[in-house]
C-alpha cells in the first residue's frame, strides 16, 4: 500500500497565508487524532551551526507549535549534541546556538531542551536487534517524550547523500554515543602532535580507555576498553581527539536506519515528519556555510510516514530544473539524481531500501495538493 503525502507548493493568499496552509497540512494528517492532553510534544529540529545561514526560519513553527498546543500538547523543541568540534557539542553551546539563530520560546511558545543533556551523555538504551546495532543509544529527551515531530530542512549530505526525515531522527536523536555507535566501531582517531598531555580527556573517559604514553608522553587509547561514549571529544580543548570515520557507506545508512527503528521503538503512537523541501543546498547544516541551492524551492511536504515524504521529496528535487551557479555538474537535466550527482559514493538508494525493509515505511506514496 502507498502511504499519504501532503503537499503545499508554497502558494498563498491573504485569506490563506504561510501559518495557515500550514495548519492545513497537520489537519490533512490528521495530527489532532494522535495528541492527548498533556501529552510533552519533542519537535526535533536541526537549530544550524554557527556560521550558516540556510537552516529553517524559526517563525515557519509557529503554526506547527500552536497546532500541537492547542489540541492539548506541550511541545518543546529539541535536538541532541554533535560529535564534532563545533557550537552544538554540548548544551550550554548548543542553546546559545540556537537562542543566536532565533529559537526564542517566548516567540514561538516552546523552550529550547537539548535532549542528551549537558554533555552528551543523557541517553536511554533501547534494544534493537538488528544486522548492526543490538541497542539503540537514544536521547532521552526524545525517547521520554510522549509524542514526536521531526522537523527537517530537506537537503544534501555530505555522507549520506540527502539529508531528510530519516537522517533527522536516527542520527540526530541519538546521544553522543548513538552517533559514534553509527559512525564507526572503533575508538577515537588521536592526532598526537596536537595533544598537550594536560589530561582532561583522561579524566573524561569513564572506562580508563586513555591514557598517556610513557615513550611519547602523548595521549593513548586502549581500544578495547573504549565504549565509544564520545566524552573525550567534548573534553579535549586542541582537536586531538576525533572520529574515527572507518565505516563504509552503506553500512553506515543501515546503522543509521536501524538507530531510527530505535526511536520509534519508543513511540506507542505515528510520529509525524515535515520536510521544507527549501533552500535544497548541497550539504547539511552542520557544515558552518550554506551554498547555493541546486534547484528552486519547491514546498512542504507532511507524512506520518518518514520513508514516504523522503522519496516524495527525492523525486521532487530530480524532477526539478537545476540551479546554477552550484555544486551541481553542468549537463545534469530534470529527471536525474542530483544528490548523488554531487555526492558520488553514495549507493543509489541512499539507505530508503533499508528503511523499507525495516518497516519504517513505504517507498510508494500519493502525493496530495493542498
Amino acid at each position: 500500500m502507498s502511504a499519504n503525502v501532503y503537499f503545499w507548493n508554497l502558494r498563498a493568499t491573504q485569506k490563506a497565508p504561510f501559518e495557515k496552509r500550514m495548519r492545513s497540512l497537520l489537519k490533512a494528517a490528521g495530527v489532532e487524532k494522535l495528541l492527548t492532553e498533556g501529552d510533552l510534544a519533542a519537535v526535533k529540529i536541526h537549530f544550524g551551526e554557527q556560521g550558516v545561514t540556510g537552516f529553517l526560519r524559526p517563525l515557519w513553527l509557529k503554526g506547527i507549535i500552536d497546532t500541537l498546543a492547542e489540541a492539548g500538547a506541550r511541545p518543546f523543541l529539541t535536538d541532541a549534541s554533535t560529535l564534532y568540534v563545533g557550537q552544538r557539542g554540548e548544551a550550554v553551546s548548543h542553546s546559545m546556538c540556537a537562542a543566536r539563530h532565533g529559537w526564542d520560546p517566548l516567540v514561538l511558545g516552546a523552550p529550547v531542551i537539548i535532549a542528551d543533556g549537558l554533555k552528551g551523555g543523557d541517553e536511554v538504551a533501547v534494544p534493537v536487534n538488528g544486522k548492526h546495532i543490538e541497542d539503540a543509544y537514544i536521547a532521552s529527551a526524545v525517547a521520554e517524550a510522549d509524542f514526536l515531530v521531526s522537523v527537517n530542512h530537506f537537503k544534501g549530505h555530505e555522507l549520506a547523500g540527502y539529508g531528510g526525515a530519516l537522517k533527522n531522527i536516527g542520527m540526530g536523536c541519538a546521544s553522543k554515543k548513538g552517533k559514534m555507535h553509527q559512525h564507526f566501531s572503533t575508538g577515537p582517531e588521536i592526532t598526537v602532535d596536537n595533544c598537550t598531555a594536560c589530561g582532561t580527556c583522561i579524566k573524561a573517559c569513564k572506562t580508563g580507555a586513555l591514557f598517556i604514553d610513557e615513550a611519547t608522553e602523548k595521549i593513548a587509547l586502549n581500544a578495547e576498553l573504549c565504549v565509544g561514549c564520545g566524552g573525550c571529544f567534548v573534553a579535549c580543548r586542541f582537536n586531538a581527539l576525533n572520529v574515527n570515520w572507518k565505516i563504509g557507506v552503506q553500512e553506515f545508512l543501515e546503522r543509521m536506519m536501524e538507530y531510527t527503528q530505535g526511536v520509534f521503538a519508543t513511540k506507542s503512537k505515528p510520529c509525524l515528519h515535515i520536510n521544507f523541501v527549501m533552500d535544497v543546498v548541497p550539504d547539511c547544516d552542520c557544515v558552518g556555510f550554506t551554498d547555493a541551492p541546486i534547484c528552486p524551492d519547491i514546498g512542504v511536504l507532511v507524512s506520518l510516514d518518514p520513508v514516504a515524504v523522503d522519496q516524495a521529496s527525492l523525486d521532487l528535487v530530480n524532477a526539478a530544473q537545476p540551479l546554477y551557479p552550484s555544486q551541481l555538474p553542468f549537463g545534469i537535466t530534470p529527471g536525474q539524481d542530483k544528490f548523488r550527482a554531487i555526492h558520488t559514493h553514495v549507493p543509489e538508494s541512499m539507505g530508503l531500501d533499508y528503511a523499507q525493509a525495516l518497516g519504517l515505511g513505504t517507498r510508494e506514496y500519493t502525493l496530495i495538493s493542498l
